[in-house]
């Protein structure tokens, strides 16, 4: 913080002023001996012209997730290493705006982790993958049903925290937790929605099987993982698609039709808002189809997003934005209630400042029918009080 202020210009006496404090109260901050409070902190980011991570690395980080990912990626290919550790950074970057949103605007996430599981030599690794997807769908009051919001879920009923940035292609995405802020996830923004989905899954799966334990998660089909992998992907199998629930739906197929027919797998992947090789690959597990046909169904170029068009499945709503959607909330909010400015507003956002206005616009205002059977456009009030004894 003293170079960052002396790179400015500034005398102490003068960033004091700026922030409303006094000069001893300042020379505290500058020194350590008084946390900066979070809104400190980005008033003093703008004013020196840094962005936050850039004032905060010099001491203890908010969020320590760095120094363990960046183990695992040194053993990552050289011609992907640069790629992976600047999203690590970012990934960085993220948790800590994400706390310092929370810490302004008084609103911290409430995690509700899985219990943490063993993994043995002697278990049935399928099996207990199994057993803890169905054991979680309960907890979250899910049922059997497909979870269309699942990013959503995800962070507001675990509390993972949940971003979307460009890795190399061969990478789903990274996993890291950390006391303080809980689970943190990057997912490949490259890829489409429904391997998104499944990437989430897998790293909630690693919530469950090794917690304390980073890791970038590589696409390679074919190969023998080790178990906390294997874990993961039948957790996110298990999850995405519960047994049950597949088998009575391809059942009711059957049983109306008399015929199980590619139409209708390509029907079953978009309701359970899966790929379909995933979806197939899960009707040859359970046996419901001949084992192969991903492969027969594959080298016969068969193309799942023509087949959406002609039997006219909609799109799923699904936002790949870098941030998770309470995250934008947060900063909007800091923005209303004049914490931050529009420029840092624009820099929580990773947008310019126009596209930041947009936001605020988008989260503000609500379409509702008119009675002209119109659509009227209501502006909301952020802090207004919904409580019975409000005024």
């Amino acid at each position: 913080m003293i170079e960052a202020r002396r790179a400015r210009g500034a005398t102490q006496e003068e960033v004091a002023g700026y922030l409303g404090c006094s000069r001893p109260t300042y020379i505290a901050i500058e020194k350590g001996d008084r946390p900066a409070k979070a809104e400190e902190i980005i008033r003093l980011a703008a004013y020196f012209g840094r962005s936050v991570h850039e004032l905060v690395r010099p001491g203890e980080p908010v969020v320590g997730l760095q120094a363990h990912l960046r183990a695992v990626v040194e053993r990552s290919q050289e011609n992907e290493k640069q790629e992976i550790l600047a999203a690590v950074e970012e990934l960085q970057r993220l948790a800590e705006d994400y706390r310092l949103l929370e810490q302004m605007t008084g609103a911290p996430l409430r995690a509700s982790s899985p219990p943490e599981l063993t993994l043995s030599g002697r278990v049935d690794v399928a099996s207990m993958a199994e057993s803890a997807a169905l054991q979680e769908r309960r907890r979250l009051g899910l049922g059997d049903q497909p979870v269309i919001n699942l990013r959503s879920t995800l962070e507001w009923d675990v509390g993972l925290r949940i971003f979307y940035w460009p890795l190399p292609s061969a990478i789903a995405g990274m996993y890291a937790y950390s006391a303080d802020v809980g689970c943190c996830v990057m997912v490949n923004r490259k890829h489409p929605a429904e391997r998104r989905r499944m990437t989430m899954v897998h790293e909630y799966g690693h919530l469950i099987v090794d917690r304390y334990k980073p890791g970038v998660d590589f696409l390679s089909p074919g190969s023998r993982k080790p178990a906390n992998e294997r874990f993961a992907e039948a957790f996110a199998l298990n999850f995405l698609m519960p047994a049950g629930s597949v088998r009575q739906r391809f059942n009711d197929i059957v049983s109306t039709t008399g015929d199980f027919q590619v139409a209708d797998l390509r029907r079953m992947s978009h309701f359970y808002f899966v790929s379909l090789e995933a979806m197939t690959l899960r009707l040859e597990q359970l046996n419901l189809v001949r084992e192969g046909t991903w492969v027969m169904i594959k080298e016969a170029g068969f193309s799942p997003a023509k087949a959406a068009e002609i039997l006219g499945l909609a799109a799923h709503p699904e936002s790949d934005d870098p941030y998770p959607e309470r995250y934008k909330y947060l900063a909007v909010r800091a923005f209303e209630q004049e914490k931050i400015s529009q420029g840092q507003l624009a820099r929580f956002l990773r947008c310019d400042p126009v596209s930041a206005r947009e936001v605020v616009r988008q989260c503000l205002t609500s379409p509702v029918l008119g009675q002209d059977g119109g659509q009227d456009v209501v502006q909301l009030e952020f802090q207004r009080s919904l409580l019975p004894d409000a005024s």
